[in-house]
């Protein structure tokens, strides 16, 4: 342990998941104190390689492959976990965790989640469940919350304006690409469900954060009620879903659909009974330049908006410039000619680089984030009634029990 007037070390991670998510974070990391990257456990050899080596060339480890996760979690070099792998993988690795910690076998003592914290709210409360009975300190990795617009953004409003003229009411929220990378994003049991599962949460957290007072805790405010409608637009049509199956083997979007649209209205309350409301769309249907994430806070006499499609730089390239497709420009890049945004530096952009620098300074310190499991269970209970409000077309009041054992349609086996 470090003495009272010394700073505590760097804070070693292992990375469990090397995708598209891990890739980012690593990115990100970059713009991360006393931190290190060293050890990557997954069960694709060339992706775990391909990120180690990304990792120490740009010297954020040493690092280290695992080729099986009780490896990483008794390492000697490793004090936390960021868990990035699949939805479907994250009880079990969880178990696993919470095994080898109250075991004595590992020294983790802290852990960090990708969103959603889990498929159901079953899930969710399991997840949060083994990570306080093994003691870990845990952060939930909701992104959006620590974006540099949303950051600032809120700042301002809460220091300037809230004081004139009151509290803010409204928060808008939307999020919407072309679709996902990787085949256990379209097939429901695996993830979750579809659009709602993969994005809302993102709407719904960032959304609840901003109408949120500085420094006040997420439980002062008290979700009431939720309606949520889901739609199939694209992803089933007869040329998409056969586009889907050819690059996706396994995936089957007309016989097995999860949806590609939804919308969300959350109707809060503050500590005073005063009515807040979260409108939020998420979407796998949109065609555009890239990955688009629209926020709005709206008060008495004020207004804060943010795009990320509408940034200070931009380029023009004619048709006479060719070249492979890719995403060096934005995520989810959906062209390689015309007018295109550049999102400069998409971790600081998107909120990777502020999440990981909070959760490794509160972990380092013993200090509870401001996102923890905690709120990724909340999240997932409002994911489940939107879920159950979009299969009933009828308002889900809260509380509500039968959320507990809610399963999302998309994600019924059978």
């Amino acid at each position: 342990m470090a003495q009272a007037n010394e700073a505590p070390p760097a804070l070693r991670i292992g990375f469990v998941g090397s995708g598209f998510i891990a890739k980012f974070h690593a990115k990100s990391f970059q713009a991360v104190r006393h931190a290190q990257i060293t050890g990557v456990y997954s069960p694709t050899p060339a992706n775990r390689d391909a990120l180690v080596t990304a990792v120490n060339d740009a010297e954020l480890g040493p690092c280290r492959a695992h080729a099986d996760l009780e490896s990483l979690l008794v390492a000697d070099d490793v004090d936390a976990i960021w868990l990035l792998a699949p939805n479907d993988r994250r009880l079990e690795i969880m178990r696993a965790i919470h095994a080898a910690v109250k075991s004595g076998r590992s020294k983790v003592r802290a852990i960090a989640c990708e969103k959603p914290l889990g498929r159901t709210l079953a899930e969710a409360r399991e997840v949060l469940r083994l990570a306080q009975d093994a003691g870990l300190a845990h952060g939930y990795l909701e992104n959006q919350v620590f974006s540099t617009a949303v950051e600032r953004g809120k700042e301002i409003i809460w220091r300037r304006a809230v004081p004139a003229s009151g509290r803010p009411y409204l928060a808008r929220a939307a999020e919407e690409h072309s679709g996902p990378h990787e085949p256990w994003f379209w097939q429901g049991s695996r993830q979750g469900g579809g659009v709602m599962s993969d994005m809302m949460c993102h709407s719904v957290e960032v959304g609840r954060f901003l109408l949120t007072a500085p420094d006040a805790p997420r439980a002062s405010l008290t979700v009431k009620s939720v309606q949520g409608s889901v739609a199939h637009l694209k992803w089933t049509q007869d040329r998409y879903a056969k586009a889907l199956a050819k690059d996706f083997p396994g995936v089957r979007m007309q016989a097995r659909p999860v949806e590609d649209f939804a919308r969300a209205t959350l109707t809060l309350e503050d500590e005073t009974g005063q009515e807040l409301i979260v409108e939020a769309s998420t979407s796998w249907s949109y065609v555009g330049p890239g990955l688009r994430i629209d926020l709005a806070l709206l008060g008495p006499e004020y207004a804060m908006e943010f795009s990320s499609l509408n940034p200070s730089l931009k380029v023009f390239l004619s048709r006479a410039i060719t070249g492979g497709t890719g995403e060096d420009l934005v995520e989810k890049q959906n062209a390689e000619q015309g007018q295109m945004p550049i999102v400069e530096d998409e971790a600081g952009t998107y909120g990777y680089t502020a999440e990981n620098r909070h959760m490794v300074d509160c972990f380092r310190h013993g200090r509870t984030p401001i996102e923890t499991f905690e709120d990724g269970v909340e999240v997932t209970k409002i994911v489940m009634a939107l879920y159950k409000s979009a299969e009933t077309g009828q308002v889900v009041r809260l509380p509500d029990d039968d959320l507990e054992t809610y399963v999302p349609v998309p994600a019924r086996e059978g």
